[in-house]
């Protein structure tokens, strides 16, 4: 017997109990503690040079995890609408898709997996880049920075 829970909220924490009536041997009981945790989320502003190049690290400002053994994704929003611009899983290459946001030659994952656009436009201002570490099933790190594209 399984316990199937949809749209879990933190709400959904704490301990669940099941209980099984056995013939002739009586009842049978099990229970768990469930932690539901939120997802852990970091944002940044970086400022960068029109036609220079911009290089976002991952998760921020940390940089001694190893991300190589998690599968993470990188992110582009701009006006509401969210679009995947490259994945990548543990000892594989890098998937990049197709932006209609970047043109996808812009776009390149550095070491570190950190994301590097080359030449940032006018048109990157304001772009939110995110960048998802899914560390375990349902837990997800996730960190965002907005540009701010300087003219000269």
């Amino acid at each position: 017997y399984a316990l199937h829970l949809r749209n879990v909220s933190v709400a959904l924490g704490g301990q669940y109990e099941c209980s099984l009536v056995t013939y002739p041997f009586g009842t049978k009981a099990g229970s768990i503690q469930l932690a539901v945790v939120a997802e852990e989320e970091q944002h940044y502003v970086k400022e960068v040079q029109l036609n220079e190049t911009l290089e976002i690290p991952c998760l921020g400002n940390v940089t001694s995890e190893d991300l190589s053994k998690y599968p993470l994704k990188w992110l582009v929003e701009e006006n509401g609408s969210k679009e995947e611009l490259v994945a990548k899983e543990p000892a594989t290459a890098e998937v990049y898709r197709n932006s209609s946001v970047l043109q996808r030659e812009r776009v390149r994952l550095g070491l570190n997996n950190s994301l590097k656009v080359f030449p940032t436009k006018l048109s990157d201002d304001g772009k939110v880049f995110s960048c998802l570490v899914v560390y375990h099933p349902g837990r997800t790190r996730k960190s965002s920075t907005t540009v701010r594209v300087l003219g000269k």
